[in-house]
């Protein structure tokens, strides 16, 4: 079954900055694996971390920021490679949604695919937004997709997605497995009825 994402709350983690690449969000030396689980506790290691491994106490080690699952970022997130890595990363981590003035286009792509949506602010209520989380780390953050619409606390903002990814979220097609797996007994009537897969797989 397709899962749809209408709406998501969460509390948030500012990260303030443009331009923030992908290298950033995970760097290469952690991307040597199998498979994404586990990324999360290399999400902006180099940001959080000195050479010698003591912390530099960035926001994600923060303790007002414990279990957010939001982020609050400015122009150009995600920029740079086109890696996967970066949005694993911080689904591994427990990110949900990102909220910021912009994002580079792959990386926006790469959140769709992983049922993380990435909504766009305008550059004057993103930073409000992130003054608000600094000010209040409890304050509570919702993000209606249908309404097109952040509630962050008692003050509403109109929130931006492009057609292709909001419908993707409202529709459940976000989602390809489930997609797929929607298509199951499809599939297998094909399958069926093409001869040259009609063989004894017990032989082989």
């Amino acid at each position: 079954m397709n899962t749809v994402i209408t709406e998501l709350s969460g509390k948030g983690i500012p990260i303030r900055g443009n331009e923030i690449d992908t290298d950033r969000i995970i760097p290469a030396r952690f991307m040597k694996c199998v498979t994404f689980a586990g990324l999360g506790a290399y999400a902006f290691y180099d940001e959080r971390y000195n050479d010698n491994g003591t912390p530099k106490n960035h926001v994600f080690d923060r303790s007002e920021y414990e279990g957010h699952s939001i982020l609050a970022v400015n122009k150009n997130f995600g920029c740079g490679s086109s890696r996967e890595h970066a949005p694993q990363a911080l689904k591994d981590y427990g990110i949900k949604a990102i909220i910021g003035e912009s994002f580079a286009e792959i990386f926006a792509g790469n959140c769709t695919a992983l049922g993380i949506p990435a909504v766009q602010l305008s550059e004057q209520d993103i930073h409000e937004v992130q003054a608000a989380i600094e000010q209040n780390p409890s304050l509570e953050l919702r993000i209606d997709l249908s309404e097109k619409m952040l509630q962050a606390g008692d003050t509403a903002y109109p929130i931006h997605l492009p057609d292709a990814f909001r419908n993707s979220f409202l529709d459940g097609t976000w989602d390809s497995t489930a997609l797929l797996l929607s298509g199951k007994k499809e599939i297998e009537r094909v399958y069926a009825s093409l001869p040259y897969l009609a063989f004894n797989t017990a032989s082989v």
